[in-house]
This record gives C-alpha cells, sequence and structure tokens, in this order.
C-alpha cells in the first residue's frame, strides 16, 4: 500500500479539486454573487462583457449572479440525499447480509421493491403531495430523493457482507460473546469502507441529476435558484432557439465538472481498492522509475511486479 496512495494518484487529486471547489462554492457563492439573481434592473439579453461576465437573461437578470447563488441549493441537496441514502443502504444491506434468514428476505424484498419502481415517476409523485413551502426546501428535497437512491447499494452491501460474515475474525468475535450490532458496526462496516465511498459518491450523482430533472420540469419551487431552475427558466424563454448559449451552457458545464470530478475520485478508489489496477494512476515519469513501460499493451492490466518477491517466496517453500 505505500508505494501509491489515494492522495498520490492524479485522479483522484483532480477530482477532489473539483469536488472541494463546488463545496466551497455551496458556502461562498451566494455571498460572491455580484448582483441579487431575481432583480430585473438590466437590460435583458445582453451578452457577456465585463459588467455581466455571462449576459443576462430576457428579463434582465445576471446568469453568473444566478449561477453562484444556485451552486447552494444544488449541493446541499446532493450531499443531504447522499448521506442519508448510503446510511439507508448501510442499515438494510448489511443487517441482510449478516442476520440471513427472515431478515434478509423482507429487507431483501423491500430493496427490490425500491428498484423496481422507477425512480423519477416516484420521485414527482412524491413531490406533488408536498406543501407549496417546503418544495423551497433544499433539505427536504435531499430526503425525498435519499428514498429513491438507496437501494442499489444495499443491494451491493449486502453481498459484500455476505462474503464477510463467515470469516475468521467475525466468527471469532462472535465465539467470545459481541453483539450482532457491535459485529455488524465494528467488525464488517469498516471493511466496507470502499464500497461505501463508491456508493456515497454515485448517491450523489444521482441526487444531482434527480433534483436537476425535478427542478427542469418545473416540478420545484422557481422562486429558489439552483442550476435546474436556470435550465427551467432558459428553456422556457427559448433561449437555446435564441443562440442565447451563455444561459443554459454554464450551468450544464457545472453539473458535468461535478459528475466528472465524482467519476476520478471513484476511479482512484478502484486503483485503491484493486490491487490489478493501482499501477493505473501512475504517471509515466512513475512508470519509467519502477521499470514499468510507458503504454501499456491494449487489452492488458499493468501490473508491478516487487523484486526479490520471488526469491522470498521460494525461500519460504518446504524442502
Amino acid at each position: 500500500m505505500s508505494a501509491v496512495q489515494i492522495p498520490k494518484s492524479p485522479k483522484v487529486i483532480l477530482g477532489a479539486s473539483i469536488i472541494g471547489f463546488f463545496l466551497l462554492l455551496m458556502i461562498v457563492g451566494p455571498y460572491l454573487a455580484p448582483y441579487d439573481p431575481s432583480a430585473t434592473n438590466f437590460a435583458p439579453n445582453l451578452t457577456p462583457s465585463a459588467s455581466h461576465w455571462l449576459g443576462t437573461t430576457s428579463l434582465g437578470q445576471d446568469i453568473l449572479s444566478q449561477l453562484l447563488t444556485g451552486a447552494r441549493a444544488t449541493m446541499v441537496v446532493a450531499l443531504v440525499a447522499g448521506l442519508v441514502a448510503t446510511f439507508l443502504a448501510i442499515g438494510v444491506g448489511v443487517a441482510a447480509g449478516y442476520l440471513g434468514g427472515r431478515a434478509d428476505d423482507g429487507l431483501s424484498l423491500l430493496s427490490n421493491v425500491f428498484l423496481a419502481i422507477p425512480g423519477l415517476p416516484l420521485l414527482i409523485v412524491i413531490d406533488s403531495y408536498l406543501p407549496v413551502a417546503e418544495r423551497s426546501n433544499a433539505f427536504v428535497i435531499g430526503l425525498i430523493i435519499s428514498l429513491t437512491g438507496w437501494a442499489w447499494g444495499a443491494r451491493v452491501l449486502r453481498a459484500q457482507t455476505m462474503s464477510l460474515r463467515n470469516r475468521d475474525f467475525v466468527e471469532a468475535s462472535r465465539i467470545i460473546g459481541e453483539s450482532r450490532t457491535r459485529i455488524m458496526v465494528a467488525e464488517i462496516a469498516p471493511n466496507l469502507l470502499p464500497v461505501l465511498a463508491s456508493s456515497l459518491l454515485f448517491t450523489i450523482l444521482y441526487a444531482i441529476g434527480a433534483y436537476v430533472t425535478l427542478a427542469y420540469v418545473g416540478l420545484t419551487s422557481t422562486s429558489v435558484w439552483n442550476w435546474g431552475t436556470m435550465l427551467y427558466w432558459a428553456q422556457a424563454n427559448n433561449a437555446p432557439l435564441s443562440n442565447e448559449w451563455y444561459w443554459f451552457v454554464p450551468p450544464g458545464i457545472c453539473i458535468a465538472l461535478v459528475g466528472t470530478g465524482l467519476a476520478l475520485v471513484n476511479f482512484g478508489i478502484d486503483e485503491f481498492i484493486n490491487p490489478r489496477l493501482r499501477e493505473g494512476g501512475l504517471s509515466a515519469r512513475q512508470r519509467r522509475r519502477i521499470g514499468m513501460p510507458r503504454r501499456p499493451r491494449l487489452g492488458f492490466t499493468p501490473v508491478r511486479r516487487v523484486p526479490g518477491a520471488m526469491t522470498r517466496l521460494s525461500a519460504s517453500e518446504p524442502r
């Protein structure tokens, strides 16, 4: 593990930098907005200039201010939905995989039901029953999205838990009298951290897509600025047909960048937990230093061979 750590992987560094930037934007974005995003004090349909870096809308609103202000609601919903869905997945998946029997059957049935139900129509139905005031609450929207995003992670965690529950360290904990809850929390869950991290990243990405979709079709409060609301108003005012690219392209780029950052971090986690992928994050200079080809053959996974490993192995064999 000492040769290649996660912070040294270029993919993780780049992905973490992108995610860190948007998390910072979530905190300070509304304070950096040069104007009130809802104010209509400017000339409509202005192209990007020194006064308005991203131009103005057809109502005379500053687009940059909307983009910076909308980062907070978008990221808050994504984080709330990702964290809550991950906790639900841990509780259901680990319990089903470890307990087995009727508990496994019941929890697996619950997971399969949520997997079978289409996520977006279910979100639309649940959102339609919310009071109008709650549709502008980012925490409430995040909780609703988490209800449709936990089942896949629960299934993965159940399978991983079933492969761990008969290991020696789990059997030892059971023999000495530890409770089931402590075994699941202290013995099994720490061994699932890479899977949990991957599940969290993809759940956050799913939450962003779901929230933007709900806002784009006009099911959330249009008084709360987020990147989906910007796309909604751009489409409603025919910005694509009017060639007002500066209205709908910036929020699309921000959504794509967040997704790219999450994917890069996930690739780095895969390299960290999979020894056969661990050399994939090395730069060309690092490859030359350890004697690996700069460009591996197509279809082959590069694997570094530690000098002296075979010698130690042969010396330990019985003669």
